[in-house]
């Protein structure tokens, strides 16, 4: 027998579900969240995204998702928004990397991508995951080839965005 806060006695057998950490756990210690077929850990685009968060959440993981271009991704798959991630079958996965791997077949907008007007090909794309390293170092490296402020202050390991530099940043790092 157990003490409730009230002063209740109650049979541990006779409670039928019991909320902790969110998830509803029920008294053959099954879960109302979590089915046979959920999963802890997904694996989407390289990139491991946790189960138990909101889909839209979740996927903010993938370096170059954020939350609103997430929110708009999860719309155009036609996934449910309050699902958790752990909960989406294989079809809804792969409808949603189609719609990362191509934003404008799904007419999401072009102010919306996160890389336009790319400076080699001159097109609008989102870059995402392991890309999004490699086209940030791509640029730093072309401003200090020309020579650009911005390039030279990168160069000198210094404050590149206006920053105040005589009293602050005196420690690299």
């Amino acid at each position: 027998e157990y003490k409730c806060r009230g002063g209740d006695t109650f049979a541990w057998e006779l409670v039928t579900e019991v909320l902790t950490e969110g998830a509803a756990i029920m008294s053959d210690g099954s879960s109302l969240m979590q089915g046979a077929e959920f999963q802890h850990i997904l694996r989407i685009l390289n990139t491991n995204v946790e189960g138990k968060r909101n889909v839209v959440f979740a996927m903010t993981k993938i370096g170059g998702i954020g939350r609103r271009f997430s929110d708009l991704i999860c719309k155009k798959a036609e996934v449910d928004v309050n699902k958790r991630a752990g909960e989406l079958t294989a079809d809804e996965i792969e409808k949603i990397v189609a719609v990362i791997q191509n934003p404008r077949q799904f007419k999401i907008p072009l102010w919306f991508l996160n890389r336009q007007k790319d400076f080699k090909t001159g097109k609008y794309s989102q870059v995402f995951a392991q890309n999004i390293a490699a086209s940030l170092r791509d640029d730093v490296e072309r401003m200090k080839k020309i020579r650009a402020h911005r390039g030279l202050r990168h160069w000198w390991n210094v404050r590149v965005r206006g920053q105040h530099t005589c009293s602050t940043g005196r420690r690299r790092h």
